[in-house]
């Protein structure tokens, strides 16, 4: 069909956008469609009802529940734009909090600065994400109790 050319197949320009799991789920989801039909041949109705099949499960996987968005990057880091944005904007605010004032606290203090002080609010799992994104890259160091600090330069 013109459609799956135009979508999978780069709009005739050359240039192939669709990965070749992706084509082989399309495939496998049509011979299953004719299956179904009690058929042998895989036809354009077949072909025409995998697609809407995969796209609709496309968007249910990605659609960002904030936004009502699709979000491709969902499928391959688990996390939506939004929630990415919000983790990086905590981290950077963590990193404030820990310039401005005491620069050791422990975690709960860190939470409860961070509870007081963010306005758009977050969830204990974002926070601990964006903690330990700060440890990845080596910006804070977490003592044996628990304590965050600011890596010394």
């Amino acid at each position: 069909s013109s459609g799956i050319n135009a979508e999978y197949g780069g709009a005739g320009r050359g240039i192939i956008t669709a990965y070749p799991r992706q084509l082989e789920s399309l495939i496998r989801l049509s011979e299953a469609h004719a299956r179904m039909r009690l058929s042998n041949v895989v036809e354009e109705l077949d072909v025409n009802e995998a697609n809407r099949l995969y796209k609709e499960a496309l968007k249910q996987a990605a659609t960002d529940p904030k936004t009502g968005q699709i979000d491709m990057e969902i499928l391959m880091t688990g996390l939506s734009a939004t929630s990415r944005a919000k983790r990086a904007e905590l981290a950077k605010f963590i990193m404030q909090s820990l310039t401005a004032g005491k620069k050791t606290l422990k975690m709960g203090e860190l939470y409860d600065l961070c509870r007081e002080g963010f306005t758009d609010g977050f969830t204990q799992p974002q926070f601990e994400m964006s903690v330990r994104d700060l440890l990845d890259e080596g910006k804070i160091i977490q003592t044996s109790n628990r304590q965050i600090r600011l890596k010394d330069i």
